[in-house]
């Protein structure tokens, strides 16, 4: 069902010096404006959550197992009744268009090339039915408000646009501190200004690409998204009072959309196992063990910590992950802790405003090369062999 490229294509010489997700990074810090690339890249407050989802991942080793035939490694998993080609999707990311054009269609293309997984964010700039139709393998991820009358025709639109599986993100009853960004002038709302504007001048190709053509063709960014209709423009002065009121969203919401909603429900941001046996119990389908990668509360455990206990709390909820993932063996580290899925975000959105499809599917290749190449050296040639396999918590990174 998943569309394969087959003629490899060579790689721009900028795009060979990408040899992780990690390397990325600094090439998307020379395309961006400082603003941006700060808050794809930041975190909330003063990054302690962020860096505990990091270490976590740097505490935890695996015992590998030699002399195994694993001549015929296989990373394919099958996820909610389908087979994808790795054990790992694209996270849902907010403003993404404002970081390489049309990135969410790119995403949804490119996941869809590569047989895997895109959540599309409640917060982008594209619409969803353009999205969906661009990747059907895509997901659609929704900030719903406590709001009955601003639910169900959410809920309808999504279903109109084909999408079978939604995710309710639980962890943003109110707005994160992001004040890094802040300081380097990115605000929510945005708030044109002189310095925003040398930022851009000093960026032409991003300006271009990215911002121009899209006011030049009269398709200024909006959050489409965040209900049935469009919503405000992203340098609206309301946008916090337009797209808020995220407060009031309760278990007893959760229970009406499972009534409403006839595809698969998801709940991204469970960081306790009390919660997770509340969402088996209203009859959701699935969780991502989620921190929101460090973007909200800053004294949150990392989400690594917690995902063996809540994944040991469940019997029929299918546990997922996200938040500082960065290699291949951070993939099969969450695997090993109970994850039957991993979600990777930010490194992939550098990926694309470093170079758009080319360096987002380099990227994608990068990680599924980077899976299958640790499972060999672990000693296992399928994911459901992780038994033969120990990983030890030596608390020093």
């Amino acid at each position: 069902m998943h569309e394969r490229e087959v003629t490899p294509r060579r790689l721009p010489r900028v795009m060979e010096q990408a040899l992780c997700l990690n390397d990325f990074e600094p090439m998307a810090e020379r395309t961006l404006p400082r603003a941006i690339f700060k808050y794809v890249s930041g975190y909330s407050e003063d990054g302690a959550t962020h860096r505990r989802n990091l270490r976590a991942f740097a505490e935890r080793a695996f015992v590998p197992n030699v002399l195994v035939d694993v001549s015929g490694v296989d990373t394919t998993t099958r996820l909610f009744g389908v087979d994808y080609a790795s054990p790992f999707g694209i996270a849902p990311m907010g403003f993404s268009r404002l970081v390489a054009p049309d990135c969410d269609v790119l995403f949804a293309r490119s996941a869809a090339q590569a047989g895997l997984p895109f959540i599309l964010s409640g917060a982008s700039l594209t619409r969803l039915e353009e999205v969906r139709q661009a990747g059907p393998t895509s997901w659609f991820q929704a900030y719903i408000p406590g709001d009955e009358d601003r639910i169900r025709p959410m809920i309808e639109r999504v279903e109109r646009a084909g999408f079978d599986t939604l995710v309710v993100t639980v962890d943003t009853a109110v707005h994160g501190q992001h004040e890094l960004a802040a300081r380097h002038g990115f605000r929510s709302p945005v708030q044109p200004s002189l310095d925003l504007a040398w930022q851009g001048a000093t960026r032409p190709g991003w300006l271009w690409r990215v911002l121009l053509r899209s006011l030049l063709a009269g398709n200024a960014p909006h959050f489409e998204n965040m209900d049935a209709e469009r919503g405000p423009p992203v340098f609206s002065r309301t946008l916090v009072r337009d797209i808020g009121r995220r407060a009031g969203l309760s278990w007893t919401h959760i229970e009406r959309i499972r009534k409403r909603w006839t595809g698969r429900l998801v709940l991204k941001g469970v960081m306790s196992a009390a919660d997770a046996r509340m969402a088996e119990k209203a009859g959701v389908d699935g969780i991502i063990v989620s921190n929101h990668g460090g973007r909200q509360i800053d004294c949150a455990a990392g989400a690594l910590d917690l995902l063996e206990r809540i994944a040991d709390q469940v019997n029929g909820l299918t546990v997922m992950y996200d938040g500082g993932v960065r290699r291949g063996s951070d993939v099969l580290k969450a695997l090993k802790l109970g994850a039957r899925f991993v979600f990777v975000g930010r490194p992939l959105l550098l990926a694309a405003a470093a170079g758009e499809k080319v360096a987002l599917d380099h990227a994608l290749s990068l990680m599924k090369d980077d899976i299958g190449r640790t499972m060999a050296l672990l000693g296992i040639t399928r994911l459901d062999e992780f038994d033969k396999v120990a990983l030890i918590h030596d608390g020093r990174g």
